[in-house]
């Protein structure tokens, strides 16, 4: 590949695979774990964004040290041998991207469904996953024209909630107290929200994939990060404060759609269902981006010979995509969506993202030991932001296990399962080549 991307380029690339849907709508799930009040969301979102910068930094340096297609895959066959890296893209394939559809295709149904009934939420969901599919398979290039669209809807309604929503609202509500309602566990409400706000941040573990295009990615990826994860942090505290300038945060927690709650707020009904519109699109896109890459992760594992069925699933179509591949994360996300649960789907996601996230910012040090030597990038502030960043991931995971609810543990142990079932599968698979 050339390089020829700079340090802005690289920046906005960051910035615009990482803002999606999340600044969106989870305030509706973020405070009412905090029990209806400001403080604890507000930092939750400033955590939520050192993590991700944190963890960013130190990704880069084994995405630049081993710069091989498949992202985690590749970087935890390598620290730890090819079933840690299996299991990681098993997890991505079986649990995440699918999870992460699913509630990108329920969220347009619970929108589309409150102005034309919400018996149709199901149908809508489906319908969405549906269509995503088929623009995949027909080709990455209506795909791609589908990602282009997303991203300007997006950005128009982010850009006319923080600008409006200081100007209109009345920004006589509480912005940083109480951290806590009443009755509520400071520690498990942290837990809780920073599980939403991290799907806000999901996406910035793509940074990896520009160091081979960049010109100097040694001193220009780490850069990009920090620049991009800061615009991003700044972007969502802004119109997070904006949200709380116009309602409430004890009114929030009972709004599923709160961003399009404040554009009715200030723009009135009209203005508020294009915010909506807006917001709609930039979900579907969303969900594309999400099929697009879950896709290419089950043909990589196909084409190792790594699944059932890796022959299909290896397959290109006449458009030169991975058609099998994309209809298997398409039904996955079909099946999920029958859940009909926004943030069940992407908690699912976020925790079960997590634990590999971790298990590769660990990887950082135990590389370092196997493979010594200089390296083109370096994670700053060696060995202290690796810790930081292991220590953030291993509370996610921990908080999720010990301090969430009955629910969220059963979410999480879920996850586990389902990505301990790709043992027996990775075994029987193995065997099956080796015989």
């Amino acid at each position: 590949m050339k390089k020829n991307l700079s340090v802005f380029t690289a920046a906005a690339v960051v910035v615009g695979c990482v803002i999606g849907a999340g600044v969106f709508f989870k305030p509706y799930a973020i405070y009412q774990a905090t029990g209806g009040a400001p403080g604890m969301g507000m930092l939750a979102w400033l955590l939520g964004g050192l993590m991700s910068l944190f963890g960013a930094l130190t990704f880069a340096e084994v995405a630049v040290l081993i710069p091989e297609t498949g992202g985690m895959v590749a970087y935890l066959s390598k620290a730890y041998g090819d079933k840690v890296g299996f299991l990681a893209g098993w997890m991505q394939v079986a649990i995440f991207y699918p999870a992460f559809l699913a509630g990108y295709g329920v969220k347009v149904g619970q929108e589309l469904g409150a102005f034309i009934g919400q018996q149709y939420k199901l149908p809508i969901a489906i319908a969405v996953i549906a269509f995503l599919t088929a623009m995949n398979v027909l080709g990455s290039k209506q795909a791609g024209a589908l990602q282009v669209v997303s991203t300007v809807c997006k950005l128009i309604p982010l850009f006319l909630l923080m600008v409006f929503g200081f100007i209109l609202g009345s920004g006589g509500n509480p912005v940083l107290s109480p951290m806590v309602g009443e009755g509520v566990n400071p520690a498990g409400a942290l837990g809780s929200t920073l599980l939403a706000v991290l799907f806000a941040f999901e996406g910035w573990t793509n940074v990896g994939a520009l160091a081979g295009e960049m010109k100097k990615p040694s001193r220009d990826l780490p850069r990009a990060i920090v620049g991009g994860v800061s615009i991003i942090m700044a972007v969502y505290l802004i119109i997070n404060v904006a949200y709380l300038w116009v309602i409430p945060a004890d009114e929030l927690m009972n709004l599923e759609s709160p961003a399009a709650a404040v554009a009715v707020k200030i723009f009135g009904s009209s203005g508020g269902l294009l915010i909506t519109v807006g917001i709609i699109i930039s979900v579907i896109g969303a969900g594309n981006g999400f099929l697009m890459s879950g896709s290419r992760v089950a043909y990589l594992l196909a084409q190792k010979q790594s699944l059932p069925f890796s022959k299909a699933l290896s397959r290109l179509n006449a458009a030169k995509v991975p058609a099998n591949s994309v209809i298997l994360v398409g039904i996955l996300g079909c099946l999920y969506s029958l859940t009909g649960q926004f943030d069940l789907l992407t908690d699912l996601g976020v925790f079960s993202c997590w634990v590999f996230y971790t298990l590769t910012f660990a990887s950082v040090i135990r590389l370092r030991r196997l493979c010594p030597g200089e390296r083109a990038y370096s994670v700053p502030g060696y060995p202290v932001i690796p810790i930081i960043a292991i220590a953030s991931g291993l509370y996610v995971i921990a908080s999720q296990l010990l301090l969430a609810g009955s629910k969220g543990r059963l979410l999480s142990l879920a996850s586990i399962a389902v990505t301990l079932v790709g043992l027996p599968v990775y075994l029987l698979v193995s065997k099956k080549n080796n015989a």
